[in-house]
C-alpha cells in the first residue's frame, strides 16, 4: 500500500517512518481494496505528555477512512489508529460482503 508520511514541524526518522509503513501494510489483510493513505504526524506544544498526535486518513473505493489519536508516543498512536482503521475496514468489508 502507498503511505504518504507527512511531518509538521519536525522531521520524521526513518526507523519511525518504516514502523509506519509496516502497520499500514498489515490493514491490506484486513480489507484488499485500499487504494492509499495518508499519515500525518504533529508535535501539540503543551505541558501534557501525551502531545503526539497521528491523523490517518484512508482512501477505499467511494470512500475514505479518517482516525486521530493523541498519545505519548507516536509508535503507541499509529497502533492505537490501525487498530481502530482494522475495526472499520472489517466493517467496510462486511457490507460490501451483504450488497452482493
Amino acid at each position: 500500500m502507498k503511505v504518504n508520511a507527512q511531518s509538521v514541524n519536525f522531521v520524521a526518522d526513518q526507523k519511525l517512518l518504516g514502523f509506519i509503513q509496516n502497520r499500514m501494510d498489515k490493514l491490506d489483510l484486513f480489507y484488499d481494496k485500499v487504494i492509499s493513505s495518508d499519515v500525518y504526524l504533529k508535535v501539540e506544544n503543551t505541558s501534557a505528555k501525551e502531545n503526539k498526535i497521528v491523523e490517518i486518513k484512508v482512501h477505499v473505493p467511494r470512500d475514505r477512512f479518517i482516525v486521530k489519536k493523541q498519545c505519548k508516543s507516536f509508535e503507541e498512536a499509529v497502533d492505537s489508529a490501525c487498530s481502530s482503521l482494522e475495526r472499520k475496514l472489517v466493517k467496510r468489508k462486511e457490507k460490501m460482503r451483504a450488497k452482493a
